[in-house]
């Protein structure tokens, strides 16, 4: 495996493409823009005017967009990967996503030969740069270990999860677990600063105990200084946690926690903060 196709080379994917490239991969992109990647084809990534150019010659396909209707755009219709990807290709979908939709990619992609996997990742702009992501992958087990090469140069901490749409479960499981744990993170930072505490010896403080976490880590210091420039945008987290809840409604659960997280969130997208990352949270309890 070799030649590599990827589609949404944005935030994580610039990375995710540096990484490949370094690891001896032949990588071919496609953007709807060709001067925001104009950084990566300057490195040595060769770009295509179109999905239907781009597809045909690539042993494996990466996508990694938006939300679920742009997964849709560029896998179903003539000018899309099923329509144009060659027999016994690799179609890797790394975008956070719909179990449903990776099922059915996964077997409208069978049926035509190719090799199918939901494999979306967890680790934010910081591990897509340093190549430490985690990934989380759904398919047949021996197409996901064909595809080890190819994960290992954009990640650490790479699991089979189960069949088609496992790996969008267990991405599901954890959003779920962000959700509640940054909300967390805000909720003290808020108290601690109406309490008038000094909030860098707070940090210090709880940085090593038991309340220590990564959204901690990441996003403490960010807080602090009011950097709110997103590692992952708000408007992405509403869409993972929009497809965690109705999936825990389909099977009879319900998570408060994610629900309230999720209400607080759609709250300042509605105030125009859906570009900003996940640590704006704090900006809801009027503290910051």
């Amino acid at each position: 495996m070799k030649r590599i196709g990827f589609i949404g080379v944005g935030i994580m994917g610039k990375s995710m493409v540096r990484n490949l490239m370094k690891h001896g991969f032949e990588l071919h992109i496609y953007a709807r823009t060709r001067s925001k990647v104009e950084d990566v084809i300057s490195e040595g990534a060769v770009f295509h005017e179109s999905i239907r150019e781009l597809v045909p010659d690539c042993d494996a396909v990466i996508t990694i967009v938006g939300f679920p209707p742009d997964v849709e755009e560029v896998y179903f219709g003539g000018g899309g990967i099923l329509a144009n990807a060659r027999q016994g290709a690799y179609l890797i979908d790394m975008t956070t996503s719909s179990p449903s939709l990776a099922v059915r990619i996964f077997e409208e992609g069978t049926a035509k030969g190719l090799h199918v996997l939901d494999a979306p990742v967890t680790g934010g702009d910081t591990g897509a740069r340093n190549g430490t992501l985690s990934i989380l992958a759904g398919g047949r087990r021996e197409d996901f270990d064909a595809c080890l090469p190819v994960f290992r140069a954009m990640g650490t901490n790479i699991n089979y999860q189960g069949p088609a749409g496992f790996g969008q479960h267990a991405k599901m499981a954890n959003q779920i677990m962000i959700a509640g744990t940054i909300s967390g993170v805000c909720e003290a930072l808020s108290y601690a600063k109406a309490k008038g505490m000094d909030l860098e010896v707070l940090l210090k403080s709880v940085s090593t105990g038991a309340a220590r976490s990564g959204q901690l880590d990441a996003y403490g210091n960010r807080i602090l200084s009011g950097d709110y420039a997103p590692g992952f945008f708000i408007k992405h987290f509403i869409k993972d946690m929009k497809i965690a809840d109705g999936e825990a409604d389909a099977s009879g659960l319900t998570l408060s926690v994610l629900k309230q997280a999720l209400k607080n969130y759609e709250a300042l997208a509605e105030e125009g903060l859906g570009d900003e990352g996940t640590q704006a949270l704090v900006r809801y309890y009027g503290q910051f």
